[in-house]
């Protein structure tokens, strides 16, 4: 449809989620063909970004480094090239999990408590302030990778050292363990929450993507006044990084009750397994209709 111009999607790319960003976008991709959209397959890997030039906006389902953090909004910037998703700021914010943290904690949201590492740290006192288990992740990696749940004293270290191969800046954080929930955001709308179980100990790279036995609750189970109360404040945190267009802020409860609030996502998943499409599904907004609504909302700074 000419409205749109001709679109480029953006997927593939060179981070550690390549494969699947590789499985989102084509999906985008054949939901926008779908439509009649002019739509074409874009992938950073193998084509120069010059040849975006001859585009007119850009529908990114690039996840990762490179797709997430800032750099390709900013050659989409200096292209004029309206994109989906939030600006370079906001981007870069949003995948650096530290100072999303630094963010939150200034405007005074709740997050699990969390000590940076580093070579250096004096692992055994971290433990003792933090308590067991912890979880120990690379601050600008994303699907979990390097991520390690400790559970016994004298394991930091190790954890250390496995999510430093993926990111010099390491965070150690408090595991909050009453349950881990996901709000998806659309054009400053808050999507009903979902409440995830995996099956696996924890919400990691296999649970979200190659596991078919993960349970996601939409009604998430939460009383109808807390979740609102919830997605209102899940769209204060990612306004506070910058955020627009869409995105997706996960949260963990504790056993009392209490959220505290974990990341921003700024190009969330959209393959089968993904949670934004799930919960626009119960919010009566079928995938095609999500996939053109995101991209009416692309834009530039």
């Amino acid at each position: 449809m000419s409205e749109f111009g001709k679109v480029a999607v953006l997927f593939g790319g060179t981070s550690a989620e390549r494969a699947v960003s590789l499985n989102s976008g084509s999906r985008v991709l054949a939901a926008l063909q779908g439509q009649g959209i002019d739509a074409h397959a874009f992938d950073p890997a193998s084509q120069p970004l010059d040849e975006l030039k001859g585009y007119d906006r850009a529908f990114i389902a690039l996840h990762g480094r490179h797709g997430e953090d800032g750099t390709i909004q900013g050659a989409l910037e200096v292209m004029h090239t309206p994109y989906t998703g939030s600006g370079v700021l906001a981007s870069a914010l949003a995948m650096d999990k530290f100072r999303t943290k630094l963010m939150w904690q200034a405007a005074g949201l709740a997050i699990p408590s969390y000590v940076l590492l580093n070579a250096d740290t004096d692992f055994a006192a971290v433990e003792a302030r933090l308590g067991l288990p912890m979880f120990v992740k690379p601050a600008r990696e994303g699907s979990s990778i390097g991520v390690t749940k400790v559970k016994n004293s004298g394991e930091l270290k190790a954890a250390y050292e496995e999510a430093a191969r993926h990111d010099p800046l390491v965070i150690a954080e408090k595991a909050i363990t009453g349950g881990e929930y996901t709000v998806g955001i659309i054009g400053g709308q808050a999507l009903p929450i979902i409440k995830i179980e995996p099956a696996t100990e924890w919400y990691d790279y296999e649970a979200k993507y190659n596991r078919d036995d993960t349970r996601y609750l939409c009604p998430c189970g939460l009383p109808e006044k807390q979740e609102e109360m919830i997605r209102q404040e899940a769209l204060a945190a990612f306004r506070i990084l910058g955020g627009r267009g869409w995105g997706r802020v996960d949260f963990l409860m504790d056993n009392a009750g209490n959220h505290y609030f974990l990341e921003v996502n700024t190009a969330p998943g959209m393959t089968d397994h993904s949670l934004v499409p799930m919960a626009a599904r119960v919010a009566g907004m079928a995938y095609p209709a999500l996939v053109r609504r995101v991209l009416e909302l692309a834009t530039h700074d």
